[in-house]
């Protein structure tokens, strides 16, 4: 005992104590985040405290909470947040509030409002209605969240593990279901995997920079005296694990089955606001961390973007299952923002229409991709059937289900005036504002999958429409719970709007590129 006491007494005579000076926190600035997790704290706490009565409030509880969330958002908007950028802790770039991240925090949330809205009844009707659902899906946007506003390694790593864990969980929901259990499974290996390499790819970076926030990554890998092919293989690696994220081809194999297995809802989830995320983190990267080096990034992200919109139009063509279906659409889909993400290297201007093109996408594929997601689950209610025969004759005993869901198809197409023509065209804008032969073959390539994709999605409407309805469902019409009927309208609403005005899209996404980026390569 006298031994460790001398020992202790030396050590601390040895070891010189300096004071944590501790930066300057702005609560504000963090009070979307901090609200969500006092919202996810509640549910878990009804959940705790009142057992089985308490579950019939939590989706009520979840819905307000990520409605409340949109107050600090829209108080830091009024604050000027949009022209002048907050760091959260001091002076620090690890984690900024700007306009960018604010539009895509309010996107999140939205999105998961609207998946609340399909959840309700379809959690409360099936033998797995728990809260920890709600909690779940909670912890996952707080993720989204946090990585909207990350400029820092560390940070974007711990925000895509916060989103991405829970997500894991909610895939395989369905306990006695092999088939959601296979899809949590092959989503948790895929995830795995891709964060291990993108990890391996971040340590590289941070070998040759020798820090982990962005900004100060983009000017250290930027200097001739740093390891080139240290540099290329860390940039590579880190888009290859996000490529998983996003479902890009060829890392997109764990996607349709996932997306099949899964709790439609959760499907619609991950379709948009998970891919959302991954595409997020993705442009942080490039805008900030790796600016300097767009003659390693833009090749990559150029060959993904065309492997990813062929194969996976050309193989939505050849599917039965409409989750399956809509899993390769969304696959094609992620090719057309990497394609606007691969020109951004170009110039500060190219990276400002590149950023606009991406968001603006990414709000009007979340209005249409929710839409037809909360009719395939509308109409799976009534046919217990996921199959493309299963919406043979819609028309005839949903006509309202079976006009809502051409409208969203085309719009997936890109058809005028719906929402999807103007995010193609954005992402076209920017291509050719590249002026760079190679991003002219990327458009090229994208205009010619836009027309592939009017192959399937016309394929369904026209079933939709011309084939026999199923005689059990010719005098019986379709019922739709409120509040399915309540997220269809809004989906509706907004992707004829947006199609018909766009500048309720632009007056969002024409957003300054992330506060780090200052000048071109």
């Amino acid at each position: 005992m006298v031994l460790l006491t001398l020992l202790a007494s030396w050590a601390a005579q040895a070891v010189e104590v300096v004071p944590f000076d501790r930066p300057p926190i702005d609560w504000h600035a963090l009070a979307p985040e901090l609200t969500l997790l006092a919202v996810g704290a509640l549910v878990t706490l009804i959940d705790v405290v009142f057992l089985e009565r308490g579950r019939a409030i939590s989706p009520a509880v979840a819905g307000v909470g990520l409605l409340a969330v949109l107050v600090p958002i829209v108080t830091l908007a009024v604050d000027g947040v949009a022209s002048n950028p907050r760091a959260a802790f001091g002076t620090s770039e690890v984690y900024i509030v700007d306009g960018y991240s604010l539009v895509l925090k309010a996107l999140f949330i939205i999105i998961a409002y609207l998946v609340i809205l399909m959840s309700t009844n379809y959690i409360a009707e099936g033998d797995y209605w728990e809260s920890e659902y709600y909690g779940l899906l909670l912890s996952s946007v707080l993720g989204m969240l946090v990585m909207a506003s990350a400029r820092d390694l560390v940070t974007v790593f711990v925000a895509l593990e916060l989103l991405s864990i829970p997500a894991y969980l909610l895939a395989t929901w369905r306990k006695r279901d092999l088939r959601s259990n296979e899809a949590g499974l092959k989503y948790y290996l895929n995830g795995v995997f891709a964060s291990a390499l993108m990890l391996y790819g971040m340590s590289l970076l941070f070998g040759a920079s020798g820090t982990t926030i962005l900004v100060e990554i983009n000017a250290a890998i930027g200097s001739t005296a740093s390891s080139t092919a240290l540099i290329t293989l860390g940039i590579v690696l880190v888009i290859v694990g996000f490529g998983f994220k996003v479902s890009a081809v060829p890392f997109h194999l764990w996607a349709p089955d996932t997306y099949e297995g899964a709790p439609t809802p959760i499907t619609a989830f991950l379709a948009v606001a998970a891919k959302g995320a991954g595409f997020v983190a993705l442009m942080n990267m490039v805008f900030v961390g790796f600016w300097s080096r767009a003659d390693v990034y833009a090749p990559a992200l150029w060959v993904l973007a065309a492997l990813t919109m062929t194969v996976g139009n050309l193989t939505a063509l050849r599917q039965n299952n409409l989750i399956r279906l809509m899993a390769y659409s969304g696959v094609a889909q992620a090719g057309f923002m990497l394609a606007a993400l691969a020109v951004a290297g170009q110039s500060t201007d190219v990276a400002q229409r590149s950023a606009s093109a991406i968001v603006t996408y990414l709000i009007i594929y979340a209005a249409m991709n929710l839409g037809a997601f909360t009719i395939i689950l509308a109409v799976s209610r009534r046919t217990g059937s996921a199959d493309i025969a299963s919406f043979d004759g819609l028309f005839q005993w949903a006509p309202a289900m079976a006009v809502a869901m051409t409208l969203f198809l085309a719009s997936l197409a890109g058809i005028p005036p719906l929402g999807g023509w103007y995010a193609k065209f954005s992402v076209f804008t920017a291509l050719i504002e590249g002026d760079v032969w190679w991003a002219y073959v990327l458009a090229g390539l994208a205009a010619i999958n836009t027309v592939i994709a009017f192959g399937y999605y016309g394929k369904l409407a026209s079933r939709m429409w011309f084939e026999a309805a199923p005689t059990a469902f010719e005098t019986n019409r379709l019922k739709i719970p409120f509040a399915l009927q309540a997220a269809l309208g809004i989906t509706l609403i907004a992707t004829v709007a947006f199609g018909v005005y766009p500048e309720m899209v632009t007056h969002f996404s024409d957003v300054d590129v992330p506060a780090a980026l200052t000048a071109a390569p």
